[in-house]
This record gives C-alpha cells, sequence and structure tokens, in this order.
C-alpha cells in the first residue's frame, strides 16, 4: 500500500481551500506547501493533490505551486484543475507523469482532457458523469464511467492509467447514495481485464458530520471491500491509512505481516 504496495494514497492537502495554502500562493510564500508536500509524502501519500482552486486564473500559479512542491519531494503530482489552459501549462512542469484530476464522461470534455492525458503519458481521472448532471443511481454512474473507459482506451489510454471516480455524495444529505456508489464500484472491474484503478475524493462522504473520521475510515474499508484502490483524502490520518492497509490483507491484496500498520 501507498508507494510500497497496492493501496493509492493521494494527499488532498496542497489545495488552496485551506487557508494556509491560500496565504502561501497570494503571498508567495511558499513554506506551507513545503511542509504539507514534505509531511504528506512521509505519511505515504502516492500522489500530492495541486488544486489551485478559486485563487487564480493563471496556470503561472498553479505552475510555481507544483514546482515549489517538487521542490522538496519527489512524490508524483495530482494535478487537480477542471480548466483546459491550466492543465495544458502545468504539466509541462511536472518531473513525473502525473494524474489528472479530471474530466468528466461529457464528450466535449474527454476531447480536451484525454489526448493531453495520451500524450504525457499521465494518469487521468474520470468523473462518473456528463453534463446532465451528478449521477442519481448505480446504473448512471457505470453507464457513464463505461463511456469513460471506453473514450479512453480509445486513445491508447490504458487501464492501468484510467481511475474512474463513481462520485461520492454527502452522507449527511444523501444518505441512501452510498449503496449505489458501492454498487458501482463492483460493476467498474468489469469494465477491462486489469480493471481500472477506482477513486473517490473520500472527505465528500463525511462533509457536514460530526464523526468526521469515523465515517470515512468506514466507507473506505467498505469500498475497498468492493473494489476501490484509490482515495484522495487526508493522509495523515494513521487510522486510516492503517484500516486501509487492513482491509486489503484481509482482501487478500497484501502480504500479512506483524509490522503491517504504521
Amino acid at each position: 500500500m501507498g508507494k510500497e504496495g497496492r493501496m493509492i494514497f493521494i494527499g488532498e492537502r496542497i489545495n488552496t481551500g485551506f487557508k494556509d495554502i491560500k496565504a502561501a500562493v497570494e503571498d508567495k510564500n511558499p513554506a506551507a506547501i513545503h511542509d504539507w508536500a514534505k509531511k504528506q509524502t512521509e505519511a505515504g501519500a502516492t500522489y500530492l493533490d495541486v488544486n489551485l482552486g478559486a485563487v487564480s486564473a493563471d496556470p503561472a500559479d498553479m505552475c510555481w505551486m507544483i514546482e515549489q512542491t517538487q521542490s522538496v519531494v519527489d512524490t508524483p503530482i495530482s494535478i487537480d484543475t477542471n480548466k483546459p489552459a491550466i492543465l495544458a501549462e502545468a504539466i509541462k512542469v511536472c518531473n513525473q507523469p502525473p494524474l489528472i484530476n479530471s474530466s468528466t464522461a461529457a464528450v466535449e470534455k474527454m476531447e480536451v482532457f484525454l489526448p493531453i492525458a495520451a500524450e504525457h503519458n499521465a494518469s487521468i481521472i474520470g468523473l462518473s458523469m456528463d453534463e446532465s448532471g451528478s449521477p442519481k443511481d448505480a446504473d448512471m454512474r457505470v453507464e457513464k464511467a463505461g463511456m469513460f473507459v471506453m473514450t479512453a482506451m480509445e486513445m491508447g489510454i490504458p487501464p492501468e492509467h484510467i481511475f474512474l471516480d463513481p462520485i461520492a455524495m454527502p452522507m449527511k444529505f444523501m444518505q441512501e447514495q452510498q449503496q449505489e456508489i458501492l454498487s458501482a464500484v463492483r460493476q467498474y472491474l468489469l469494465f477491462s481485464d486489469p480493471a481500472p484503478h477506482i477513486v473517490c475524493g473520500l472527505s465528500n462522504i463525511a462533509n457536514g458530520t460530526t464523526h468526521k473520521a469515523l465515517i470515512n475510515r468506514t466507507f473506505l474499508v467498505m469500498a475497498i471491500a468492493c473494489g476501490m484502490d484509490a482515495a484522495i483524502c487526508d493522509v495523515m490520518d494513521k487510522d486510516l491509512v492503517n484500516a486501509a492497509k487492513c482491509a486489503e490483507l484481509i482482501m487478500n491484496k497484501e502480504i500479512y505481516a506483524d509490522a503491517f500498520a504504521i
């Protein structure tokens, strides 16, 4: 797991939605970015998600964030943007093939994002939705994800570079959606051999709840049992990381060792 095993942890913390990262970008003071890059890497992050958010529409600012991250660690980057202009510039400064976060299954989105991924040997997250909006059930999630996989593979992107996101919905407001998400995850495994990766933005599940850590941890373990093998999450949460590692052991995806926990 992490860098040494199967579970792919995508560190969520270099994001201008957090006050310290927003200030870092606005002031061009990289200290907070350096700090979180090091801490998340030490915690076992497979990728570091870098998200400029609404702070700026200037590709140079995203490039600066990526360059500052890479100046202190060699962990691959997850370029978190839905803006083609930012992606086109940001991918050029990545030292290693990145993960693109993300495209939807809308034709106009795939026509822009998938060729960039193919050209740069990058991996890419495909959201299981299109221009009609967020999915309402497992069937819609499977239909949109299947379209994304088919289109990506037609463009020469192999399954191991495809990450499918069933779109996590907040438990507090859409409790009934959790079973639909897990059902879709199980079906994603049937798309190809090897199967695509399956990922979610884990913090969305517990958004607005009191027991966020417990809900995130429990959902991730259940999703791993259904086939999920990646998560955009708080990699600093040792209980979460260890629960994922234990779930992988129980699913016989890792060889047991007494020292499996960090």
